[in-house]
């Protein structure tokens, strides 16, 4: 309860999160609020298992430990709050908390291996001078050397970004824009797989992707919840706010033992899971508490504050499955039904946006405009049905000769558009042959080749959106009147 507290306070004192936009809402009082239940429901959804005496180890177990005492073990020496090796070279912070539970209950004492970066700790890893990583996230890389344990801590990672950035509610929207990541880690990793729109600046501590955000060299970086409040307070980076979440990325912080020592992880894993929900709130509020707490004595009135919790944490359950549902709506309102392809109204939408950013900062873009040959022939000799199938097929191969930054739709009927921000007409015209060999080559339902002629233009100073599509329109005609499977610019 006074982790909620203390963490609420940080939240709403200062002007770190004013000016929040619309879709989270302008109330300061009410972002706290929901980050408060997050932290509160990340805490109580923390494994509840055996106590101290009932871990239960196997004859096996019991013997290993008495054979093998201690284990070497790698940490992130600069994480705070949640890690750190301090000036003494102890292994500190709430993860070193946390894993003297471990070791008090499982009986295995751990042996630092002191590194100077988390790249050190995982490359120590990964050439076994270290059997253990003491408090990270699970990956399909990092799968490749390490089994886990259960979580020790589960806390939501958040994007941290400059107070003039607007809300982050589609990460993959974020065309061109940069975040500032420490190499090698979780967030790392995900993000270059699932967001290759966004450009990944690689650093060597936290500290210093927050500093390349504030400084305007990035445009975010994304960061755990508790280590995000404790950064800024402790810093002073009130130019800095809360902008969004992915909740597919929350941390779920576990031991990551090499895979050669399963018993071992066996053991850990006991360990990890008799630590309470109390004990972990404990911790935690010890390290977050240190910069924040006022003096205050919240003690007497925690019974009065856990009904309130708990009907903040059901609001906020309600309001993210809502928030989800939207979401899905909204996808569903921008997708064209047959294709899987953005729709007309979004790119109706869409379209003006970028024209307009381009004129404003005198930025090329580009529209490819397109449709099948003879598509009422497939129609009328094969019918509507593989007519359908023949579209999704022109659809699916369009997009996987396109680039992460261009937007592919259907314009109708056979007609599909193509919107290329940052590219001029000689890259366009390279990108509509692309598109137009890629579909020629293909192989679709029917058994026959398909084709599609494509008009390129791009915009000019001048351009409204209705001059655009006409010129696109007009060369889209100029190649099929000049023999079709053609692409021509105007």
């Amino acid at each position: 309860m006074k982790t909620a507290n203390n963490l609420q306070r940080v939240l709403t004192r200062g002007p770190a999160l004013r000016n929040l936009p619309t879709p989270w809402t302008s109330s300061r009082t009410m972002l706290a609020t929901t980050l408060l239940c997050a932290v509160c429901l990340a805490l109580a959804l923390a494994p509840q298992q055996a106590c101290a005496q009932d871990l239960k180890l196997t004859p096996k177990e019991l013997a290993y430990v008495r054979e093998h005492p201690t284990a070497t073990i790698c940490v992130d020496p600069d994480w705070e709050p949640f890690e750190r090796i301090n000036e003494q070279g102890e292994h500190v912070g709430i993860a070193a908390d946390l894993l003297k539970l471990v070791s008090q209950r499982t009986g295995v004492r751990f042996i630092l291996h002191p590194t100077k970066t988390w790249d050190e700790s995982l490359a120590a890893s990964q050439t076994g001078r270290c059997q253990i990583l003491s408090f990270l996230n699970t990956s399909p890389k990092r799968e490749e050397w390490l089994a886990f344990t259960e979580p020790l801590l589960k806390d939501p990672n958040v994007f941290i970004t400059r107070e003039e950035h607007p809300f982050i509610a589609e990460p993959e929207s974020l065309a061109g824009e940069s975040i500032a990541l420490p190499r090698g880690t979780f967030v790392e990793e995900m993000i270059r797989r699932d967001y290759p729109n966004i450009k990944v600046i690689a650093t060597t501590t936290e500290g210093e992707a927050v500093d390349l955000v504030s400084e305007h060299k990035a445009d975010m970086t994304m960061r755990s919840l508790i280590v995000s409040a404790y950064t800024i307070r402790k810093q002073g980076l009130f130019n800095l706010k809360i902008s969004g979440q992915i909740p597919d990325y929350a941390n779920r912080l576990r031991m990551g033992v090499v895979r050669e020592a399963p018993l071992l992880l066996g053991i850990l894993d006991k360990g990890v899971r008799a630590i309470t929900p109390r004990e972990r709130e404990e911790i935690t509020n010890r390290h977050v508490a240190i910069t924040v707490q006022m003096g205050v004595d919240y003690g007497p009135i925690v019974k009065m504050a856990a009904l309130g919790l708990l009907l903040l944490a059901c609001g906020l359950y309600w309001t993210l499955r809502l928030r989800k549902l939207n979401r899905e709506l909204k996808r569903l309102a921008q997708t064209d039904q047959l294709t899987g392809l953005k729709n007309r109204a979004k790119l109706d939408e869409q379209l003006p946006a970028e024209l307009e950013r381009a004129q404003r900062y005198n930025r090329p873009l580009s529209l490819l405009m397109f449709d099948i040959d003879r598509f009422k022939n497939i129609n009328d000799e094969l019918g509507h049905l593989m007519g359908d199938k023949v579209l999704v097929g022109i659809g699916r191969t369009a997009r996987q000769h396109i680039r992460s930054t261009d937007m592919l739709g259907r314009w109708g009927g056979e007609e599909f558009l193509v919107l290329c921000p940052e590219t001029e007409l000689p890259e366009a015209l390279v990108l509509a042959e692309r598109i137009r060999n890629g579909i020629e080559a293909a192989s679709f339902p029917s058994g026959l080749q398909h084709t599609v002629s494509v008009g390129v233009t791009q915009a000019a100073p001048s351009d409204s959106v209705d001059t655009l599509l006409h010129r696109a329109d007009n060369a889209l005609y100029a190649a099929k009147n000049q023999g079709r499977n053609l692409v021509r610019s105007a």
